[in-house]
């Protein structure tokens, strides 16, 4: 049988030119028989300078081959499922002597487990990069976010502050150092948006895991290696509840589109929030005088909590409703924006709000029926929590308290909106 051999310098004892035969005993394992074995393993300094054509043994089936026009690969023989095979390792120009031995060894112990190299490799090019992981990801969850705004954003922020450093890069290979070179340049200036980041960066990674592409997830522990940011919480800037019936006057009397002014208006007279107004539709309300009376039925899928939300409709806000019907448009918003069919945007009542002097949030007019309702009723912060559609986060009250306390809520209703009108009236106390 032929054997490989390479030169060496001659023996000080010996005096005569001595080659390195290759053993034909072959390596350990009953499938590898005749897989050469060197006496003496190669070194870097010989594979970055042995230039005659030929084969030269290592070690695990692995030897470099020489081609005549000097290239050098690393290539390993091994036995995969009864079949002698040869795999290439890489270039010896790019893979170390070490590197490739490494390869040989996890190519050897993964043939032992009962894997392919052969496999392995073909899967691993069908992992993708983390630019189209991401893509993927947002794809799958696009539809279940409530606003496009939030699935805009996620595709996004990534697409500004990870794709130039990892968008292309095996979603598989990413680890704690590329997402510290992602948030390092923004931790500290952008904190809120680099925190968003790094929960989106998860996200995808977490998609991979599911593949079956790696097995961890590198943003979970990262915060530890960040300086510690002290956040200061923002709350939304509201109005004293004794000042919100002379904003609702300059509301009504600004030169704003009518829709835009009764929106405003609804949202306040309900103490709901800016999204659940602006997408409200005619087919959501019921303006019959059935049981319950005039409600505004708020759909799951725009509520906050997932669930559908039921809200008592005073007096006052009735006549927004119809007010409304003259200026709707015939189409199934109640208030559209300037676009017919299209819902207002969210900034078009912060803008009007501005306009007429009032330096707060839209969200804020929550707060300031809140503070009213504490201040001014005798309804439980139970009834005031239930008008606000806030959960109860104590679950095992929330399993056994499963009212929406709905006839408490139409009387509180409507002593806010009878409160708008006339700010100065006496409001009358209810126990509850």
């Amino acid at each position: 049988m032929f054997l490989e051999t390479r030169r060496v310098r001659p023996s000080c004892r010996s005096g005569a030119a001595v080659n390195q035969v290759g053993d034909t005993m072959g390596d350990t394992g009953p499938n590898d028989r005749q897989i050469r074995v060197p006496r003496k393993p190669l070194t870097s300094a010989f594979v970055r300078k042995t230039i005659p054509a030929g084969r030269y043994f290592d070690g695990h089936g692995l030897f470099l081959r020489v081609m005549p026009s000097g290239s050098k690969q690393w290539v390993q023989r091994i036995v995969i499922q009864g079949k002698r095979t040869e795999l290439g390792l890489g270039g010896a120009e790019l893979i170390t002597l070490p590197e490739a031995r490494t390869r040989a060894i996890d190519n050897r112990r993964l043939v032992m487990q009962g894997g392919s190299p052969l496999i392995q490799k073909k899967t691993a090019s069908l992992i993708l990069c983390f630019a189209d992981a991401a893509l993927a990801v947002h794809s799958m969850h696009a539809p279940t976010w409530k606003n496009p705004k939030h699935a805009a954003q996620f595709i996004s922020t990534l697409s500004t502050y990870a794709f130039p450093f990892v968008g292309q890069k095996s979603v598989a290979t990413i680890d704690s150092a590329d997402v510290l070179a992602i948030l390092s340049p923004i931790w500290a200036d952008k904190n809120e948006t680099a925190t968003r980041v790094r929960q989106r960066i998860g996200t995808v990674l977490k998609w991979a895991i599911a593949q079956g592409w790696r097995s961890d997830d590198p943003t979970r522990d990262i915060a530890a290696a960040l300086p510690k940011i002290k956040r200061s919480k923002n709350h939304h800037t509201a109005l004293a509840y004794e000042k919100v019936a002379r904003c609702l006057e300059r509301i009504k009397a600004s030169a704003a589109r009518p829709t835009t002014k009764l929106a405003l208006e609804f949202l306040i007279l309900t103490a709901a929030r800016s999204g659940e107004v602006r997408g409200a539709k005619w087919s959501e309300i019921s303006l019959q005088g059935g049981p319950d009376g005039p409600v505004w039925v708020v759909p799951a899928e725009r509520m906050k909590a997932g669930v559908d939300h039921r809200v008592p409709l005073s007096s006052s806000a009735v006549a927004v409703i119809e007010h409304a019907r003259l200026h709707s448009g015939g189409g199934e918003l109640i208030f559209p924006g300037s676009v017919q069919g299209k819902m207002m945007s969210d900034a078009t009542m912060r803008k009007l709000i501005n306009e007429i002097g009032f330096a707060v949030d839209v969200h804020g007019f929550r707060t300031s029926f809140k503070s009213w309702a504490v201040e001014k009723t005798s309804f439980s912060n139970q009834t005031s929590e239930a008008a606000l559609a806030h959960t109860i986060q104590n679950k095992a009250e929330a399993a056994y308290n499963r009212s929406d306390l709905f006839e408490k809520r139409k009387t509180l209703m409507e002593m806010w909106g009878r409160f708008l009108q006339n700010s100065n009236c006496e409001v009358i106390r209810i126990a509850q």
